[in-house]
C-alpha cells in the first residue's frame, strides 16, 4: 500500500516583473480562497500587489469540517474549538497543515530561492498559521507577519519557543482596535508573549479597523516585506 500523498496546494501567484530572487506566502483568512484574498488586496490597492524581484503565492486552503460553523466544510487552515483564545489549540490538524505549507516552501527553495528570502503570514487564521510554521519549523524565514491574527493562551507556539536558543525571524503584526471576531487584546497579548521569548516583534495599531484590511495597512507592509526581502545587487564575476 502506497502512502497516501497530500495533494500540493491550489495557489494564485503574482510573478515578479524582474528577476525572482525572493518569494512571499500569503495565507487567507478562515472560509477564503488564495483568489480570494488576492482578490481583495488587489480591490484595496487597486493593482496587485506585486513586487521587481518578489514571488507572492496565495495557497488555498483544502476543504476541511470546521468546527466553530457545526463542522460544516470550509477552507480553512486548521480546526478551533472555538473562536477563543483560552481554549486548546487543535494540534493535529495545525501540524498536518503545517507538512503541507512546508511542501510549498521546499517547492521554492528547489526553485533556487533560499530560505532567508522568503517571508511567510497572512490574515487572521493565515496569521495564526504563519506564526506556526515559523516559529515552530521554519525558523531561518526572513520574517513573518500576521494581521489582525492571534495565538491561543498556552500555545504551543510559546511552548516551543521557551527552550530555543535560535535567532527567530521578526515579526510585523497590525492590528484594528474596532475588531470585534478576533480581539485587539489578543493581538496584543500575542505580541507580548512573542516579545517575553525572544522575538523581534511590532505591532502596529489602526484605530476605527475592525476584523479587515485597509490601504494604510497594507503600504506599512509592503514597506515592510521590501525591508526584508530587499533587491539583490547583481553579482558582479
Amino acid at each position: 500500500l502506497s502512502m497516501a500523498v497530500p495533494a500540493a496546494l491550489q495557489r494564485s501567484v503574482v510573478s515578479p516583473a524582474g528577476r525572482h530572487t525572493a518569494s512571499l506566502i500569503f495565507l487567507h483568512g478562515s472560509g477564503d480562497t488564495g483568489q480570494g484574498a488576492r482578490a481583495w488586496i488587489k480591490q484595496i490597492l487597486n493593482q496587485d500587489m506585486a513586487f521587481q524581484h518578489i514571488k507572492v503565492i496565495y495557497p488555498t486552503a483544502p476543504a476541511r469540517p470546521y468546527t466553530p460553523m457545526k463542522g460544516a466544510l470550509s477552507t480553512v487552515w486548521f480546526d478551533r474549538y472555538k473562536i477563543s483564545n483560552d481554549c486548546p489549540e487543535h494540534i493535529e490538524s495545525i501540524d498536518s497543515m503545517c507538512r503541507g505549507l512546508t511542501d510549498l516552501i521546499n517547492d521554492e527553495i528547489k526553485n533556487g530561492i533560499a530560505k532567508n528570502r522568503i517571508l511567510i503570514g497572512g490574515f487572521s487564521m493565515g496569521g495564526g498559521m504563519a506564526m506556526h510554521l515559523a516559529y515552530r519549523f521554519h525558523q531561518d524565514v526572513a520574517g513573518v507577519f500576521a494581521l489582525s491574527s492571534f495565538l491561543n493562551k498556552d500555545s504551543i507556539v510559546y511552548q516551543a519557543l521557551k527552550s530555543n536558543e535560535s535567532v527567530l525571524p521578526e515579526l510585523f503584526q497590525c492590528h484594528g482596535t474596532a475588531d470585534e471576531l478576533v480581539l485587539y487584546s489578543w493581538g496584543e497579548e500575542t505580541n507580548k508573549m512573542l516579545k517575553s521569548l525572544g522575538v523581534s516583534a511590532s505591532l502596529h495599531t489602526f484605530p476605527n479597523l475592525n476584523h479587515e484590511l485597509n490601504r494604510a495597512e497594507i503600504e506599512e507592509l509592503k514597506t515592510w516585506i521590501v525591508k526584508k526581502l530587499p533587491v539583490e545587487a547583481a553579482k558582479s564575476n
